[in-house]
């Protein structure tokens, strides 16, 4: 194999994939996946290995540190980096050399969860000693202890930490790689059939003027009240607080009700926004703590609490949580609410743990098989959201059915599903169903997560509203240095969280209104041509329904076999 091909490959692996990670994780905001990632192109303690086809090749640490501190390319290393532009060596010495804020006694705890143990062992795989063996222990200790040196955690203080000879293993880096690249292809493809499903859609709707109907992107006219109440399931020995939202004036007929569940490490603050919008039409919002995996739990884990990000039992206790926040509203129905309060008819929101919550009670089933399969592939996974759901095979084998039939109508936003419920699981699903995503979320990618998803659900009513720029995260809700740094990324523009807000509170209303609240005058605000209508670029929103479900599966087969992607 030429020198030349090897060289342009390996230009292709560190640069453009190195900026791909960075802009991913970091929006993260864990510091410590993105130090992992940043040391992945190269490692190694003395000298790094690695097989290129019949060569075997490798090259001195030393080389790389002078290269980074001086600039200098000794002979060795212009082997590797001579056919790489000179602003990409910028980037490339910058990279080695850019010192990471972790602290040490939180990475450690962090890497000895069961998440940050399975995030090894997939990194483990790429990064190992020589000799081909999984490098994750090697790895945390290097981390930790460049971490906890006054250097600090850069790729080459962890190259010098490292306790012995890296062997990269270049053919999951080539295949890690080439995954990267094709759910980038893909993304950017199924956008563009998802825009033109929609404009299809648009035109073949009832011409409507939204100009002349009232603007629900606006707040509604009963006024809001909140209150917060702490319950606690004594079968499940499990407190928790609701923050509960209502209008101050009550809408004529029954109340309706909904649920919103908050995603991991998340407060019942994250559905803040919309829980007033709901309440100011009339509606009464619940939003739920989840004690086993929201904020709490993961402070939990950092100070030393805790072994894990979120405890095992929340894949049943969430779910359950929802439906006794229902019956404990049935029983205040008639002495605090004056049996106002619909509660034979009830929406539940998510987002992403929360939107599994979702479609758990929606009547979604785990599937083991379908997760067994997606677990334990050889190849590291770059879908973030298995490391959720993978940590469910360590539940007991047996059918969960968390189905609760007063809950009519689910909203599940970026939410973690495809390998836990797969195409059987979510088959169980009869109600109608929003499912919403985002082009740039790195944690449960669209194209993965929520576009097959919509395709797999039997429910006639259903929806996918796609959000340009979305990143599955609330960015408001970050502390001022985690979104400065976020802001400072080059060539990453994020839509404002305002017109989040605005798709978000207009979909979920009129999805409610339509399916719990059963008001057809809301059914034009579910059309595609309003998704249209209220687009600002460049951070388009586009919607469609079941009537493109199979163009979009055709779409998604067609890419398939063109890339040469093996179903799963």
């Amino acid at each position: 194999m030429e020198n030349k091909t090897f060289g342009k490959d390996l230009k292709n692996i560190i640069m453009p994939n190195q900026l791909l990670f960075r802009r991913w994780f970091r929006s993260l905001g864990l510091g410590a996946i993105y130090a992992i990632l940043s040391a992945i192109p190269v490692s190694a303690a003395e000298r790094i290995y690695f097989d290129y086809g019949p060569l075997a090749l490798s090259i001195s640490v030393d080389s790389l540190e002078t290269f980074a501190k001086e600039g200098k390319i000794n002979k060795e290393l212009e082997f590797y980096l001579k056919r790489v532009s000179e602003e990409n060596q910028d980037t490339f010495r910058e990279v080695l050399q850019t010192k990471q804020e972790v602290d040490p006694v939180q990475l450690y705890r962090f890497f000895h969860t069961p998440i940050g143990e399975q995030l090894l062992t997939g990194f483990g795989k790429i990064i190992q000693i020589q000799g081909g063996s999984n490098g994750k222990f090697s790895i945390r200790g290097a981390l930790v202890q460049a971490a906890a040196d006054p250097e600090g955690l850069t790729v080459l203080n962890f190259m010098r930490k490292f306790s012995t000879n890296i062997e990269l293993n270049t053919d999951q880096i080539l295949e890690v790689s080439g995954l990267f690249e094709k759910i980038v292809k893909a993304t950017d493809e199924m956008v563009s059939q998802i825009s033109r499903l929609a404009a299809l859609e648009a035109a073949t709707e009832n011409t409507v003027d939204f100009s002349t109907l009232p603007d629900i992107r606006k707040t509604g006219e009963f006024g809001v009240n909140k209150q917060t109440i702490t319950l606690k399931d004594d079968s499940r020995q499990r407190e928790f607080i609701v923050e509960l939202y209502q209008p101050q004036r009550w809408r004529t007929g029954q109340t309706p009700v909904v649920i919103a569940s908050h995603g991991l490490a998340s407060t019942p603050e994250h559905f803040e926004e919309p829980a007033q919008h709901l309440a100011s039409y009339g509606y009464v919002v619940a939003l739920l703590q989840h004690p086993g995996s929201d904020l709490t739990q993961l402070q939990n884990m950092l100070e030393g609490y805790s072994k894990e990000i979120f405890r095992l039992e929340e894949f049943i206790d969430r779910p359950l949580d929802v439906s006794y926040v229902l019956d404990e509203l049935e029983r205040r129905n008639q002495t605090e609410f004056a049996g106002r309060l619909n509660l034979k008819e009830v929406g539940v929101i998510g987002h992403s743990f929360g939107g599994y919550t979702a479609l758990a009670l929606a009547g979604a089933e785990i599937n083991f098989e379908r997760l067994e399969t997606d677990c334990n592939r050889v190849v590291w996974d770059p879908n973030l959201s298995l490391l959720v759901q993978c940590r469910a095979l360590e539940l007991p084998r047996k059918v969960y059915n968390f189905r609760d039939p007063r809950v009519k109508a689910a909203i599940a936003i970026n939410p973690v599903n495809s390998s836990i419920f797969g195409p059987i699981g979510l088959s169980q699903i009869q109600i109608p169903v929003f499912l919403g995503a985002g082009t740039l979320d790195p944690a449960t990618p669209a194209v993965l997560e929520q576009m097959r998803s919509f395709t797999w659900l039997n429910t006639p009513n259903k929806h996918l509203g796609l959000l340009e720029g979305q990143a599955h995260v609330n960015f408001s809700q970050l502390d001022a240095g985690t979104k400065a740094m976020i802001d400072s990324l080059p060539n990453l523009k994020l839509p404002p969280q305002s017109l989040i807000d605005d798709y978000g509170n207009v979909m979920m209303l009129s999805f409610l209104e339509v399916h719990v609240a059963t008001n057809p005058e809301y059914r034009p605000y579910l059309h595609s041509s309003y998704a249209e209508y209220i687009s600002q670029e460049p951070f388009k929103f586009y919607l469609i329904s079941s009537s493109s479900v199979d163009e979009l599966n055709q779409a998604i087969v067609e890419f398939k076999a063109r890339e040469g992607i093996v179903d799963r």
